[in-house]
C-alpha cells in the first residue's frame, strides 16, 4: 500500500504502550527552500538533542518562520532532510508529525474562545486519542486518567482553580498559557514555540520563562523556539542558532553566541549592549 505522507515508516513512532512518546533527537540536514527565485533557507543544518532547549534567532526575514514550517511539516523543503528519532520524515504532513511527538504553539494563540479552559483541554485529549485509537472515541480508562491528570496540568500552566473559566474571557497572556496546556495534553516529546512571549508585558515575559523552564523539566521535553526578546532567549536557551538571510551563521552555547563577532554585527548589536541581554 502506498504511503500518502511520503515518509518512510519502517519503524513505529517512539513511545510506550500507553502512547507516551520517548525523548528523541531532531535533526535538520541541509535544508534548502526557495519561494520562486527567492532563496529563504540555504543549506541549514541543526540538531535538537533530547531534553535540550534550542532557540533560533535572527533579524526579521532571516528565515526563522520558514524553518519552523519545514520542520513541523507545514512546508516541504526543496532539498534536505528532517529526521526525528532516526526516521526521515520526508513529506509527512503536520498532523502526522503530531503523531510522532511534535507539539506546536503559534505567535497568535490558537484556542477555542467559546469553550472553557477544561473543555479546550478535552479537545486536545480527543486529538491525542485519535492518534492512539483511530476511528474510536475516548476510552473510559483514558477519560478517567485525563481527569486525574487535569489538576497537575492546570497547575503547571497557571490555571489551578480556574478550569471552568471561558477561554474567550482570558487576557492574552493567559490564552498563550492555555494553548501551551492544550499542547501538553497531547503528551509531546518536543515543543515548537513560535515567539512564545510576543505581545506580552515584561512581567508576563519573565513569568513565561519561568513557566517554560518548569514545564520542560517536569515533562522531560525538548524545545525549539524562535524569540526576539534577548532576556527571554538567554533565560531559556541551552543552545542558540542564528539565521541571517537564510543562512545559519552561528550555533553554540549562550556564552559562545554572546562572544561571536559576526552575530554581534548582524543581530545582537554592540558588545556592551549584549552584556545586559
Amino acid at each position: 500500500m502506498s504511503n500518502p505522507s511520503g515518509a518512510r515508516q519502517s519503524t513505529p513512532p517512539p513511545g510506550d504502550a500507553e502512547g507516551r512518546f520517548a525523548p528523541a533527537r531532531l535533526e535538520a540536514l541541509g535544508l534548502i527552500k526557495a519561494y520562486g527565485r527567492i532563496p529563504v533557507l540555504s543549506d541549514v543544518s541543526l540538531t535538537v538533542e533530547p531534553g535540550e532547549s534550542h532557540v533560533v534567532i535572527g533579524p526579521n526575514g532571516a528565515g526563522k518562520t520558514t524553518l519552523f514550517k519545514v520542520l513541523t511539516g507545514e512546508l516541504v523543503a526543496d532539498r534536505g532532510q528532517v529526521r526525528f528519532a532516526g526516521e526521515d520524515l520526508g513529506r509527512m504532513p503536520a498532523h502526522a508529525r503530531v503523531h510522532r511527538g511534535f507539539g506546536r504553539t503559534f505567535q497568535v494563540a490558537k484556542v477555542f474562545t467559546g469553550l472553557s479552559v477544561r473543555d479546550n483541554l478535552r479537545v486536545a485529549l480527543e486529538a491525542r486519542e485519535r492518534r492512539a485509537r483511530p476511528w474510536r472515541g475516548i476510552s473510559r480508562a483514558t477519560a478517567r486518567g485525563f481527569e486525574e491528570a487535569m489538576p497537575q496540568l492546570l497547575a503547571d500552566t497557571g490555571f489551578a482553580g480556574r478550569p471552568d473559566v471561558s477561554a474567550g474571557s482570558l487576557p492574552y497572556g493567559d490564552r498563550k498559557r492555555l494553548e501551551l496546556a492544550m499542547v501538553l495534553a497531547l503528551q509531546p516529546t518536543i515543543l515548537f514555540l513560535d515567539e512564545p512571549t510576543a505581545g506580552m508585558s515584561a512581567a508576563e515575559r519573565q513569568a513565561t520563562v519561568t513557566l517554560l523552564n518548569a514545564v520542560r523539566q517536569r515533562h522531560r521535553l525538548s524545545m525549539l523556539l524562535t524569540e526576539h526578546d534577548m532576556d527571554v532567549v538567554f533565560g531559556l536557551a541551552d543552545r542558540i542558532s542564528v539565521l541571517h538571510h537564510g543562512e545559519l551563521i552561528a550555533s553554540g552555547t549562550p556564552a559562545q553566541i554572546r562572544a561571536d563577532a559576526r552575530v554581534q554585527e548582524v543581530y545582537l548589536g554592540a558588545e556592551e549592549d549584549m552584556a545586559h541581554a
